[in-house]
């Protein structure tokens, strides 16, 4: 196998690549599998103290580093780092790139080593299960066994509580963030949405667009899924009907308002970061996201077998994924005798809301993971 510091399409990624076949979910395998990852903290000497940090959709590795391809600091850095709850002083913190995704896992646009090409679209669709086990092989390289905690976010939580159930004696405890137990047929429509969007772009050519990524429907794509992730009054608190950088209305179709400058920006800035077939196969994994499916649609039945401690956190803004799907996975929990806390907490920035400062949500993780 092979560990290091190796040049990718978006910049410097740790990355380990480990041989042998690895199968998926929908049939198909891998011939080979790399993880890309960022550690924080040692592991200490009982290997008790691993903490993995899942990422959203459209994050990566980098939680709490600065990102090689934007400078920008780390994702949830009021998250994780000095002081903070998960502290590196105390816990040995993993974060990988996901399968499927663009910062140096294995992905659409990697490398093919059976014929040299880039996969493209001829990459096989991935689950949400998929990931699971590529983090857990990265787990088996870093020597961890038994992780101390499961921390996500959005599709971080589906990861999280995923790994409760795929991995049940690997994992002390979850904390799963406005998450959810199986993606809504509203959430996939708007994924539907932004996939259209990229495939109808000229651009795309069939996912086989190499240096000329379709940006524009790119873009599209992020605008879109960008407003799901705010929320109406967070909206009209920022922006309201502002006009940017005009006294009156154009009487045209330039970004009159501020909110449509906001998310002609959101979308440019993303596809300098983000690869479109990465998109296309990360969303998907979303949708086929059900815990329950395989159990005849009974969660508590999919959560009978798991020996975590769980903590789930909810926004009353987040539309995305409200409360109420936190609720289910709360009732499942309790129906499988499953040990779980639960708290909705108030925030006016939507889905958003656990990126952002969140003092409320820190204290709750904090005593979770000390108790």
């Amino acid at each position: 196998m092979d560990d290091d510091y190796s040049q990718s399409r978006f910049g410097l990624d740790r990355r380990v690549t480990l041989a042998g076949d690895f199968p998926l979910a929908g049939g198909a395998v891998l011939p080979e599998l790399t993880i890309a990852y960022e550690t924080y903290g040692r592991l200490n000497a009982n290997a008790s103290n691993a903490v993995l940090i899942c990422h959203a959709l459209t994050l990566d590795q980098y939680v709490a580093s600065p990102n090689p391809r934007t400078a920008r600091a780390g994702w949830w850095t009021r998250l994780v780092g000095p002081g903070k709850p998960v502290d590196p002083a105390d816990w040995f913190v993993i974060c990988a790139n996901v399968l499927g995704g663009c910062m140096g896992s294995t992905g659409p646009s990697s490398i093919d080593p059976r014929d040299g090409r880039p996969y493209a679209s001829r990459f096989p669709v991935i689950t949400i299960s998929d990931m699971v086990a590529a983090q857990a092989r990265l787990l088996d390289h870093l020597g961890v066994d038994r992780l101390a905690a499961v921390i996500g976010g959005s599709m971080g939580g589906m990861q999280a509580l995923t790994w409760a159930v795929r991995h049940p004696d690997r994992v002390q405890k979850v904390v799963a963030i406005a998450t959810a137990a199986r993606h809504s047929a509203q959430n996939i429509a708007f994924h539907e949405v932004g996939r259209q969007a990229i495939m109808a772009d000229p651009m795309w050519q069939g996912g086989d667009y190499g240096d000329a990524p379709p940006v524009a429907g790119l873009a599209v794509a992020r605008m879109a899924a960008h407003i799901t992730y705010l929320s109406e009054a967070g909206l009209t608190e920022k922006f309201g009907r502002r006009l940017q950088n005009r006294d009156a209305v154009s009487f045209g179709f330039d970004a009159d308002f501020q909110v449509e400058s906001y998310l002609r920006h959101q979308g440019l800035s993303f596809v300098e970061r983000f690869d479109a077939n990465s998109y296309l196969y990360i969303t998907r994994a979303m949708d086929y996201f059900d815990l329950a499916e395989p159990h005849d649609g009974n969660l508590a039945r999919a959560f009978a077998g798991v020996q975590s401690r769980f903590c789930l956190v909810s926004f009353t803004s987040d539309w995305l994924y409200p409360t109420a799907e936190s609720r289910r996975i709360v009732r499942a929990l309790n129906a499988a005798g499953a040990p779980v806390s639960f708290v909705e907490l108030e925030s006016p920035f939507g889905h958003d809301a656990f990126l952002l400062e969140a003092p409320d949500m820190n204290r709750v993780i904090n005593g979770f993971l000390t108790a």
